[in-house]
């Protein structure tokens, strides 16, 4: 498994963007008011992951070290499925970054003329922040799945290396 390429999440984020900003142009009309705090359920899962990330991490680094780790090894399963969790959550974030974003891009420049815009507003920024937050945090605890000798093992583009 390769670590997650900016490119992908790039790639994914704009593509959602677009699709979402044409959806939102076809039928903003017919929607119902955006709730203040629809994203807020990706901040949980940031916050959830950036702990399990924290806690991990010093689990791994204690395990190469060869120190014990107050009697609860770490299966190497779990390490897979938090790696397999991350780069979804990774990509769920540029996916709703991109649809956030399509939508701010619909709203925006209608604020002024559509009540219904400008209230929307606040649910598109906050949606678009969490999933910003949710992006690093599925970044971070990608990062801490990594054991120290994978730092040498690294390639370039992938997220946190110097493409040159």
């Amino acid at each position: 498994m390769r670590f997650t390429r900016a490119r992908d999440l790039v790639v994914a984020g704009i593509i959602a963007a677009v699709v979402v900003y044409l959806g939102v142009r076809l039928v903003y009309g017919s929607l119902p008011p955006l709730p203040a705090l629809a994203g807020i359920t990706l901040l949980a899962l940031a916050i959830v992951e950036a702990a399990f990330g924290t806690s991990l991490r010093g689990r791994i680094r204690r395990m190469a070290e060869g120190r014990p780790d107050d009697g609860r090894p770490l299966h190497p399963l779990t390490a897979a499925r938090a790696l397999a969790l991350a780069k979804a959550s990774s990509l769920l974030g540029a996916i709703m970054l991109g649809a956030w974003l399509g939508v701010l891009a619909y709203l925006l420049p209608r604020r002024d003329e559509i009540a219904a815009a400008a209230g929307d507003l606040p649910a598109a920024v906050v949606g678009l922040i969490c999933s910003a937050v949710l992006i690093a945090a599925a970044l971070w605890l990608e990062y801490c799945c990594r054991t120290p000798r994978d730092q040498d093992d690294r390639r370039p583009g992938d997220l946190g290396e110097p493409a040159g």
